[in-house]
């Protein structure tokens, strides 16, 4: 039995229909949101409800946060075997997809998970290691596919699928988690994490890539003209392994990129590290539901993100990613220090939850000027590898944060905590400007 190959026209191809592009990197990303949601926000907060030590939840983040650090394995890996008569990238996207699916499954063999956080931490960091391939590889899709002009707006509806995700990880599964136990809210992962596999299967990266594997030897002539043609055009040289670290770590160890990068990782961590602070000072000081303050993260929260997300992918593309990156810096710094200065207003509620929800768009805020700064600085021919490790280290900024401000809180307060992440957004902030203006004169 041979799997007939759609005509160049199938409505389906990502090289081929901005929209689409729009459309699917935007669900893929609500497919990598919605297990993160549910680990980092609303487990993280059930355990601060049922009395679980701040350092506990933070080592418990960081165990599922591992594989995220070596992410970087992944790129050059995905650069090297992109042969497949699927496409370049979609293989990897598929494969990891339906690993992480399955990985998922073992979380239902926990009886009860506040007496097993350390084993439910390591379960989890059995899934992170597919999901760091899939992330790696549907950045890698997306690198490939999406014309220099539509960056800044796609990296936004990229962005804004994560936070959709998370919104929904940490609302729903939050009320999960109280009205059904937690086997419920692990089989409902699995469920929403199925439809990506389900999705990317009628997907195609160009014309004349196969949905699926070709079972058979034969095949058709029309098939082998829409191959051919696709061999003359592509301009993409299969390279070995020891040339593809070599470039990833020139790529990400020139002096423009480190400072560049490490001030963007600077102003992710400085809103993670206060995140996690305050979620705990809600819960465990103001005396605030687990689930209200979930609730209120994937709700409003993420309508105001992914507002902000989009229009700052518009504006990022209208008048410059690097003018706009060095402008949302700032307006974190100044968020992080004001509002830790006024703590003593927390008491109020109304404070409070504007507090959190200002607080939950200045991530997709950054996102939104920062990955266009972060594309144009990837090294030609490793563009994949170099974008991927960045993405990496960004995803592994919330973990590192959360776990940072779990061991903080055993001996400073949420505000404290709170102004030193704000003064790491002025470092993050100056550091910017300073690199932008030497390289732009160079």
């Amino acid at each position: 039995m041979q799997i007939a190959l759609p005509s160049p026209s199938y409505p389906l191809t990502l090289s081929q229909s901005r929209p689409l592009r729009y459309g699917v990197f935007f669900y893929l990303y609500v497919m990598q949101g919605i297990p993160a949601g549910f680990y980092l926000t609303a487990l993280a907060n059930y355990f601060t409800g049922k009395g679980v030590s701040p350092d506990v939840v933070g080592s418990f983040i960081a165990v599922i946060g591992l594989p995220w650090a070596f992410q970087f394995i992944w790129g050059p890996l995905i650069d090297r075997f992109q042969g497949s008569a699927m496409g370049r990238r979609k293989p990897w996207v598929v494969g990891s997809q339906l690993m992480t699916v399955l990985a998922s499954c073992v979380l239902l063999f926990v009886g009860d998970p506040i007496a097993q956080v350390s084993t439910l931490g390591w379960l989890f960091c059995l899934r992170s290691v597919f999901a760091a391939i899939q992330d790696a590889s549907v950045d890698a899709m997306a690198i490939t596919v999406i014309p220099e002009d539509e960056r800044g707006r796609v990296n936004a509806f990229m962005r804004a699928g994560y936070l959709v995700g998370t919104g929904i990880g940490a609302a729903v599964f939050a009320t999960i988690l109280r009205d059904y136990g937690f086997h419920s809210a692990a089989l409902l992962q699995i469920l929403f994490l199925l439809t990506g596999v389900v999705l990317m299967v009628f997907i195609r990266e160009q014309p004349g890539d196969r949905l699926l594997p070709l079972f058979s030897e034969g095949i058709p002539q029309d098939r082998m003209r829409i191959n051919q043609s696709k061999a003359v055009a592509s301009t993409h040289i299969d390279h070995d392994f020891k040339w593809l670290f070599s470039e990833l770590f020139r790529g990400l160890f020139a002096r423009q990129s480190m400072l560049l990068f490490g001030a963007i990782l600077l102003a992710y961590v400085s809103n993670a590290l206060f995140l996690r602070a305050y979620n705990h000072h809600l819960i465990d000081e103001l005396g605030w539901a687990d689930t209200d303050v979930s609730v209120l993260t994937g709700t409003y929260g993420m309508l105001a993100a992914t507002a902000v997300a989009l229009i700052g992918g518009s504006l990022a593309d209208r008048f410059g990613a690097r003018r706009l990156l060095i402008v949302v810096m700032g307006i974190v710094a100044v968020y992080l220090i004001s509002f830790n200065v006024l703590s003593a207003s927390w008491v109020q509620r109304d404070v409070a939850r504007t507090g959190l929800v200002v607080l939950y768009f200045m991530d997709p805020a950054v996102s939104a000027a920062a990955m266009p700064v972060l594309m144009a600085i990837c090294r030609k021919g490793v563009e994949g590898s170099q974008f991927t490790t960045y993405m990496a280290f960004v995803n592994l900024s919330d973990v590192a944060g959360t776990y940072f401000a779990g061991s903080a809180l055993l001996h400073f307060t949420a505000p404290t905590i709170g102004l030193f992440g704000g003064c790491l957004a002025v470092v993050a902030m100056a550091t910017a400007l300073l690199t932008l203006r030497h390289y732009r004169k160079t």
